[in-house]
């Protein structure tokens, strides 16, 4: 056999699974799912939705002691299955619950045809926080024929029978649905970085800029290449439902076509997709259009919606990130000027995705109230007439006191009501 569980593991993990189908059914997730509906078809006087991503803190989130499997698969369905619990019963933000299963293709991708290896260092608490890469092109010039063109299998029986495995093991309580994505291949200048580091990236661009544009042209035509075989060997599902593109921003829409079976194959163009370039803060508007724009824009354009951005500000380059194909939402970090961007995105149906301080949640033991209620409140106002989501993202603690995000929860759904917007 190539998964087994023990009866005892299968006993507790349908149990969890029924726990899991009791919270999706719930009246308050068929209002959410109402809710993120609303704001991703644009229409006007949507209730503010609020998310903590919980994932980031999971020492405190997620400790060893609430688990009873021991590693391995079993663990692993434990996890999935009681991080959807536990947000619910812990978090009680607008996460919706899911009401079935999913598994993915067992496939592998060598993206660049170079190692690029990764070196890991645990912090105070002995968490795996840090990392370096170890930069394969040392050489612009020398090194960018070390690249290859992206090779891509799939072992589809396995996908199947792993598939087949879970859903009779879930019988009768959740469905199990095989789902297939993009990856992450879109964040082009993060795989810049990766190749050839921050430094060296910057310099290229004023000392070889024609090396540039071609690393650039590569990696956006890799990026495609990999979808065009996901497509091609019917492999994406849509995303649209209960899925996020990025950063626990939902994607319910009725924009984006949905077959009947949600297991039927999909188009890139059926699909919600995701980009970001966190690492060209610092650039000029003029270098972000020449060495960025084209590229990304060119990535954007097979999909069927996009969201762009992750921690990156936008402002500065607003004149081409407002001109990708298909924009749907629109990062908004902490270090972005939230009144430039509420006054371009009033009136339209794209999401302003706010990003909060993770400070506020993450730096302190006790959670600073007043300060919390003004950040959210600032948020508000830039925000009058705009299709707004909340996403605190980026704590990578909160010192055991998970009252703490429960309680900004609450407090932004205070001020979410105050400002009209409930």
């Amino acid at each position: 056999m190539e998964w087994q569980l023990s009866s005892e593991e299968r006993n507790y993990l349908r149990g969890l699974a029924k726990k899991q189908a009791e919270y999706a059914a719930l009246p308050i997730m068929a209002d959410r799912k109402k809710m993120w509906y609303e704001l991703n078809d644009g229409r006007g006087g949507t209730r503010v939705p609020m998310i903590v991503e919980t994932w980031t803190f999971d020492r405190d989130f997620m400790p060893e002691s609430i688990f009873r499997c021991p590693p391995g698969l079993a663990r692993g369905l434990e996890r999935q299955l009681l991080r959807n619990i536990r947000n619910h019963e812990l978090m009680n933000d607008d996460k919706v619950m899911p009401d079935y299963f999913p598994t993915h293709w067992f496939m592998e991708i060598d993206e660049l045809g170079v190692k690029i290896e990764t070196k890991y260092i645990a912090d105070s608490d002995g968490v795996t926080t840090g990392y370096s890469f170890e930069h394969p092109i040392k050489d612009l010039s020398r090194d960018l024929e070390l690249l290859k063109p992206a090779t891509c299998k799939v072992d589809r029986e396995k996908s199947f029978r792993y598939r087949d495995f879970i859903s009779e093991l879930f019988d009768g309580i959740l469905d199990v649905r095989l789902e297939g994505g993009l990856g992450p291949y879109s964040m082009l200048t993060q795989r810049v970085v990766k190749l050839m580091g921050m430094e060296a990236y910057f310099m290229a661009m004023l000392e070889e800029p024609e090396k540039m544009h071609q690393l650039m042209a590569f990696l956006r035509d890799n990026c495609l290449r990999i979808w065009k075989w996901l497509e091609q060997e019917k492999m994406l599902r849509a995303n649209h439902a209960n899925h996020q593109s990025f950063g626990s921003s939902y994607n319910f829409t009725t924009a984006l076509n949905t077959p009947a079976d949600l297991n039927t194959p999909v188009s890139l163009s059926d699909i919600f997709g995701a980009s970001n370039s966190q690492e060209t803060v610092g650039l000029s508007p003029e270098m972000y259009h020449e060495f960025c724009f084209p590229y990304y824009r060119d990535v954007a354009e097979p999909l069927g919606l996009l969201y762009y951005g992750c921690c990156e500000p936008v402002h500065p380059f607003w004149d081409d990130v407002i001109r990708y194909p298909h924009l749907k939402k629109v990062s908004i970090s902490r270090w972005c000027d939230e009144g430039f961007v509420g006054e371009r995105l009033r009136g339209t149906d794209i999401v302003f995705s706010r990003k909060p301080d993770p400070n506020f949640l993450g730096a302190d033991q006790v959670l600073r109230e007043d300060a919390w209620r003004t950040h959210i409140a600032e948020t508000l106002r830039a925000t009058r007439d705009v299709q707004l989501e909340i996403i605190v993202r980026d704590v990578y603690s909160v010192h055991g006191n998970l009252g703490k995000p429960r309680r900004a929860i609450e407090i932004a759904r205070e001020e979410i009501a105050k400002a009209g917007r409930s």
